[in-house]
């Protein structure tokens, strides 16, 4: 196989990887030993900071809508359940190269809405969540490589017909 295949292949599993642990870790309470909930996120940790900012101060924009949200229970549940599932199973599809398309653009925004809530650029605009959204977002644009389940799936006749869905495996 090409040197690009393997490339891609690292790059999907690295990344997956990490999408999934973030979300096995939720769901399994390793870190924290508590259910998970994003609703202390939402209310304190998305005031956001700029380079000498004081630490205190309010310098994301979009920290009311953020708080709205952890304010609302019902709506609490179903964020938690979806960040938890959202990075299980972008993780999974990464890994196995099976929707990598998909996986990569639910990746890439799943990282642009954390990346909004967090508006931390205390150390300048590239953190974490803008480089796995970028990364996954690449992934999404470049597809899967050889080294993936899409690339079997594609060869099935009912993928030969419909050529979104071949587009959308990678």
């Amino acid at each position: 196989m090409e040197t690009k295949d393997r490339g891609i292949f690292v790059l999907r599993a690295v990344v997956g990887f990490g999408f999934l642990f973030a979300g096995l870790d939720k769901f399994f309470m390793w870190a924290s030993g508590t259910p998970f909930t994003a609703a202390g996120f939402l209310k304190f940790a998305t005031t956001g900071a700029w380079l000498g900012s004081d630490p205190k101060a309010v310098v994301n924009p979009t920290h009311p809508f953020w708080v709205s949200l952890a304010g609302n229970a019902g709506l609490m549940s179903l964020i938690d359940t979806l960040v938890v599932f959202g990075e299980c199973a972008v993780g999974i599809a990464l890994i196995l190269g099976l929707a990598t398309r998909f996986a990569g653009l639910a990746g890439a925004v799943m990282m642009a809405l954390f990346y909004v809530a967090n508006w931390s650029f205390a150390t300048g605009p590239i953190n974490e969540q803008l480089m796995y959204g970028v990364v996954a977002g690449t992934i999404a644009f470049v597809g899967a490589g050889a080294y993936a389940l899409d690339t079997a799936v594609a060869k099935l006749a009912i993928t030969q017909r419909i050529p979104v869905v071949k587009y959308a495996l990678g």
